[in-house]
């Protein structure tokens, strides 16, 4: 049976910070009394009865159809300095958003992309952590492994919310 809640974590586990969405989905999944494979290669999917787990390295248009078999979804990645907070939480609308690179897209376009196809999108949030440091290895930095802590705690509470 397929839990409501799906948890996406975006971002490549190989550059430092920008895989915090792996690291958060290895926590949670650990929670939820299941585990992730340590490598997590292109697509890591695991289901729990409270929590479905996905990570990937970008967000893309088939992605629409997965997501609209639940009722809520949260996209987990890493941000810059481009996002004031340390930890973003914010609610998603579809909305289409133009990109200037050809292989982004953003979690609004891809709901965006549901809601035209499939005519109902779950409720959804992103959870954006700060990222200090994209080099070449697995580890968090410092900074951005206390925050994941943070955000993994809220996460936690919100998939318990339902």
């Amino acid at each position: 049976m397929q839990a409501d809640t799906l948890i996406i974590g975006i971002g490549n586990a190989d550059r430092q910070d920008d895989g915090v969405g792996w690291h958060i989905l290895k926590n949670l999944a650990e929670r939820l009394g299941t585990t992730v494979p340590e490598d997590p290669g292109e697509i890591v999917e695991v289901e729990t009865d409270k929590a479905d787990l996905m990570f990937i390295l970008q967000i893309y248009p088939e992605l629409a159809e997965t997501i609209s078999h639940y009722q809520r979804v949260c996209f987990v990645d890493a941000h810059t300095a481009d996002i004031a907070e340390e930890i973003s939480w914010t609610t998603l609308d579809p909305e289409y958003e133009k990109s200037p690179l050809t292989h982004h897209m953003s979690p609004r376009t891809v709901l965006s992309i549901g809601a035209a196809i499939y005519s109902s999108m779950p409720e959804a949030i992103l959870v954006s952590v700060r990222g200090y440091h994209f080099q070449f290895e697995r580890a968090l930095s410092a900074e951005t492994e206390a925050l994941a802590k943070k955000a993994i705690d809220r996460l936690w509470d919100w998939i318990n919310s339902n």
